[in-house]
């Protein structure tokens, strides 16, 4: 069974997550990590989901605020011994109610064209391709994605 908490980015487990991320992304990112790693500075964030399986934390993801309609996803991550449990879909889950919670009407992200996983996960969530926006505009390493919030579609 998946548990979910809402806390902040003040969180150990969250912040243990986040370095896994960090390593594993900063392989994938090459020669870009350096610029991904300044947009990605995990401090302040005040709305953090951690999961937990039997205990464990198992995965983690954030949002923040974008503008005064959308919330950005940041720090999805899914330990790899966790992986294809529905655990990265079941925070996404989370992360869009919160971010309805709060009044948002669509979710945007961003993902690197090596995180094959994160390109097939959003999707299948209802995540649909736009235009790189924002600080990715000209960024070829980058897929950026949206989804507005109709109605919650997604149950365990």
């Amino acid at each position: 069974m998946i548990e979910f908490i809402r806390t902040n980015s003040d969180n150990i487990d969250f912040q243990n997550l986040i370095t896994e991320l960090d390593i594993i992304l900063a392989e994938l990112d090459g020669e870009d990590h350096a610029f991904f790693a300044a947009l990605n500075k995990t401090d302040q964030i005040n709305e953090v989901i951690v999961a937990y399986t039997d205990g464990i934390a198992a995965g983690c993801g954030a949002i923040r605020r974008y503008d005064e309609l959308s919330t950005e996803i940041k720090r999805m991550y899914t330990k790899p011994e966790f992986r294809g449990k529905g655990i990265a879909s079941a925070i996404l889950n989370e992360l869009e109610k919160w971010a309805q919670e709060l009044g948002f009407k669509k979710a945007i992200l961003e993902t690197g064209v090596k995180q094959t996983e994160a390109i097939h996960l959003y999707p299948k969530r209802g995540y649909k391709r736009i235009e790189n926006y924002g600080q990715y505009k000209n960024v070829e390493a980058s897929l950026c994605f949206e989804k507005e919030f109709f109605r919650s579609s997604y149950t365990l």
